[in-house]
């Protein structure tokens, strides 16, 4: 038997010029992105102007189409658009990676103009758009220093004409590849632009790169308050080192809660910022670096029993000495067990995985659980059915007993699926626990049941497969 034949640089040019010739041809006539591709390489044989031209036409296209575009022609019209971007950040990037710059900002600020010719529902044209955002710190990189300098200006142009986030997203990334003194200049002109959540952003950048917290921090105070982010201006001065700021910023009120405060260790905050684990989990690595050990522990486990995050878990056990990480687990899994929402401790033993503790859990709450739960009964289901298949069975039978007591038709064929798991279980099951065994079960749901008819027909159906 002849052997696989695979793709390399080395197998096409193996083929001869000809051959690679005629296949090109033939893909380019049936291709347009390729075509474009193609044409674009050969017009970088004549050098970086010629591949320029090329896109400027193409880009000058795109800003001065006005029809709206039919949605079948949404596919056809990313390629196109991926084919631009690809000449762009390759053919040109190669040749003059400063005059790839301009054509991608050029070509990225068309997404103001296009975005309201075309419904986008796929995401394929945004795709792109992000992609060529995204390519923008490379070919800035390429750029040599003195050329680097005509980028913020640019971006300024860029920022204005933006309808979505993408000159937001280069600009705060360009920051890190200029010198402070275009830096600064870029600052100033940022100053006497109109403060929008995106010049705000890109002046913070600015302000971290060349280590002026203070007026990052009067920037943020000078945000509406509805855009002041505590927690990201908590992470930007823990970096810092800056470990009181850091502190006083993360346990600051944003506006979006306002709970009755509880105490943790010898401070208080409001209890519902205790399930806002990403902060709190932010507080606990500033105490930590704050050498205020016992304060973060504090709040790590004040923090996991609010919450049964098992994260905040993990990080306050791999805190401990080891003589004493199994006894505070063993505290944590009867907390879980005596959580006020059965779901939530379901949810963690599964997750943890302590298996034998969720089958217990299930046992002993059977009477509890609701089928209309299903986001966390059907994964759990799945987890104790080998081997727990007593608890798996009450779960899916309370699965199934939603379905058909609220006749959700739709869901039939969930219901059929869980009533065939049943089935399955049935013969791995001894000691029923006061469960009505599996054939009384069937019975009492056909006496029940019977007249739902579209279900009954899912459950033959399978049975037939």
């Amino acid at each position: 038997m002849a052997g696989k034949t695979s793709l390399s640089p080395e197998s096409l040019i193996a083929l001869g010029p000809d051959v690679l010739a005629r296949l090109i041809l033939e893909e380019a006539d049936g291709n347009p992105a390729f075509r474009k591709r193609v044409k674009a390489a050969l017009a970088g044989t004549k050098g970086p102007a010629a591949v320029a031209a090329l896109i400027d036409r193409r880009l000058a296209a795109l800003e001065r189409g006005r029809a709206m575009i039919a949605w079948e022609k949404e596919r056809a019209l990313a390629e196109d658009l991926a084919a631009t971007l690809q000449t762009i950040r390759v053919d040109l990037a190669a040749l003059d990676p400063a005059a790839s710059v301009q054509r991608l900002l050029r070509f990225i600020d068309s997404h103001a103009s296009l975005f309201n010719r075309i419904d986008d529902s796929s995401g394929r044209i945004q795709d792109v758009y992000w992609q060529a955002s995204e390519a923008l710190p490379e070919l800035v990189e390429r750029m040599q220093p003195a050329d680097r300098v005509t980028v913020p200006d640019r971006l300024i142009v860029s920022l204005a004409r933006a309808t979505h986030p993408y000159a937001r997203q280069m600009a705060v990334a360009v920051v890190p590849l200029l010198s402070d003194p275009v830096l600064d200049g870029w600052d100033q002109a940022l100053a006497r632009q109109e403060e929008t959540d995106s010049i705000f952003a890109v002046r913070q950048a600015i302000a971290v790169a060349r280590q002026t917290l203070d007026l990052y921090l009067e920037l943020e105070q000078r945000r509406p308050t509805w855009q002041q982010n505590p927690v990201r201006v908590a992470e930007t001065l823990l970096a810092a080192g800056r470990l009181d700021d850091a502190l006083a910023w993360v346990r600051r009120e944003d506006g979006k809660s306002r709970c009755r405060f509880v105490a943790v260790g010898e401070d208080s905050l409001p209890s519902g910022r205790l399930h806002d684990v990403e902060r709190i989990a932010l507080e606990t690595r500033i105490l930590d670096a704050r050498n205020e050990r016992a304060a973060a522990q504090t709040l790590r486990w004040e923090c996991f029993a609010a919450t049964l995050h098992p994260q905040m878990l993990r990080d306050y056990l791999r805190k401990l000495e080891d003589f004493i990480e199994y006894e505070e687990q063993e505290r944590a899994f009867a907390l879980a067990e005596d959580f006020r929402n059965p779901y939530g401790a379901l949810d963690f033993f599964v997750g943890w995985p302590r298996l034998d503790r969720a089958a217990a859990l299930v046992r002993s709450r059977r009477a509890d659980w609701d089928g209309r739960h299903y986001s966390c009964l059907v994964p759990a289901a799945e987890a104790l059915a080998e081997a727990h298949p007593l608890a798996a069975t009450i779960l899916y039978r309370a699965l199934l007993a939603d379905i058909l007591a609220r006749a959700k038709s739709p869901a039939y064929g969930h219901g059929a699926r869980h009533l065939a798991r049943l089935d399955a279980l049935a013969s791995d099951i001894n000691d029923w626990d006061g469960l009505d065994p599996h054939d009384a079960y069937r019975l009492a749901l056909r006496q029940s049941h019977g007249r739902k008819t579209g279900f009954w027909a899912q459950v033959a159906a399978r049975a037939g497969k």
